[in-house]
């Protein structure tokens, strides 16, 4: 027999971060989110709550649980808002992860215990501004050695948490070759690092999102993360766990625009009874509702897979592709929904509209699902 219920430890994780985000998040990101600030007070709950760093192990500051713990925390805060999702899944899934996963033991001594406990950010420096998907052939930031340090010249783009104030690094993949990919640790406030101002953007308002430059920036040889020539094939890895959380970040809006529909449709009336009377309403919050359903059971079988041990790839796409469709799905009928109101930046689900298709763009486009899915099945070239 299936059993789709959640063992006792994770079950109180989840009810634990669902009454954080309700009761701290939810009074104060909205005003937050509108004014376009980064939530330092509650980055700093969340860090003292150990949700950064809910899968890595106790000795490096870690709470010992897994990924999984990761994406229940991940969909709780995103049924209340994304921005703070985003930071807490970047920090640990693209900030940290990489050091624990690729990094030396003494790497791993020196940044995860203060990365763990949310004291400070790291970024992920993959994304140029020419590349986009085409991740290698876009490529043109270059490191090279020289004596006993890597000098590097460039720029990426849309790099979350790259310029809090608590911020201490981006890793950086580079070309240190023809066709050869590394990645390296560079620390914020290094000369010729150059961290560009907030983007403007239509959603996830209240996150910290900039483009780097490089120039002539120099790192100790020490900073090299990983092998080097292994920095594509290592971010690959990032991805596809990250395309898991994102998935998981993707059901907590949906989950979100039920929440707020169900409350709204019990309110609103018209034509003299509550709108949730209608079987026109009652069919559109039922295809939220199976939307949310659906992606769930999705982002949890490919964790499974991957807390297995067995290969996950296709099954992290798959829970990427369908869990960011419903979330723009339900955002849109949740909109609808509300009406006019629906337009309002004061109602979650304004917020929720506006958050909702970057999932469909990030950590690799919907389209880029159906590739990885359809060369999974052995389509393709």
């Amino acid at each position: 027999m299936i059993d789709f219920s959640l063992p006792e430890e994770h079950e109180t994780l989840r009810r634990t971060v669902e009454r954080f985000a309700r009761e701290t998040v939810a009074p104060v990101i909205g005003d937050i989110y509108e004014r376009g600030e980064f939530p330092y007070e509650i980055v700093a709950a969340m860090g003292r709550m150990g949700l950064f760093g809910l899968p890595f192990p106790e000795e490096h500051g870690g709470m010992g649980g897994d990924y999984f713990a990761l994406c229940l925390a991940l969909e709780e805060l995103a049924r209340v808002d994304s921005s703070v999702a985003i930071t807490l899944e970047a920090g640990v899934s693209l900030g940290a992860m990489p050091i624990f996963r690729f990094g030396t033991e003494e790497q791993r001594r020196r940044w995860l215990p203060e990365l763990c406990s949310g004291e400070r950010l790291a970024g992920f420096g993959l994304t140029e501004p020419g590349g986009g998907s085409d991740v290698p052939g876009g490529m043109r930031t270059t490191a090279r050695l020289d004596g006993d340090q890597w000098v590097i010249n460039g720029s990426k783009s849309f790099i979350t948490n790259s310029g809090t104030d608590i911020t201490e690094f981006v890793t950086v993949t580079a070309l240190t070759g023809e066709r050869e990919i590394s990645t390296i640790i560079v620390p914020n406030g290094t000369p010729g690092f150059t961290v560009g101002r907030k983007y403007s953007k239509v959603g996830w308002s209240a996150s910290d999102t900039r483009e780097l430059s490089f120039d002539d920036v120099r790192v100790p040889a020490g900073n090299l993360l990983g092998e080097r020539g292994r920095g594509y094939a290592q971010f690959l890895r990032i991805l596809d766990e990250g395309r898991i959380a994102i998935a998981a970040l993707s059901v907590g809006l949906a989950q979100g625009c039920v929440d707020e529909c169900l409350r709204y449709v019990r309110e609103r009336e018209a034509f003299g009874q509550a709108i949730g009377q209608y079987q026109a309403i009652q069919f559109k919050v039922a295809d939220m509702e199976t939307r949310t359903h659906t992606a769930r059971v999705a982002y949890y079988a490919a964790a499974a897979k991957m807390l297995a041990g067995r290969p996950f790839k296709r099954e992290a796409a798959i829970a990427k592709l369908v869990a960011s469709n419903a979330a723009m799905d339900n955002a849109r009928d949740a909109t609808q929904i509300f009406g006019g109101y629906g337009f309002m930046n004061e109602y979650p689900v304004g917020r929720f509209y506006r958050d909702a298709k970057i999932l469909e763009i990030g950590e690799g486009t919907s389209e880029v699902q159906r590739m990885i899915i359809a060369r999974e099945l052995g389509l393709g070239g």
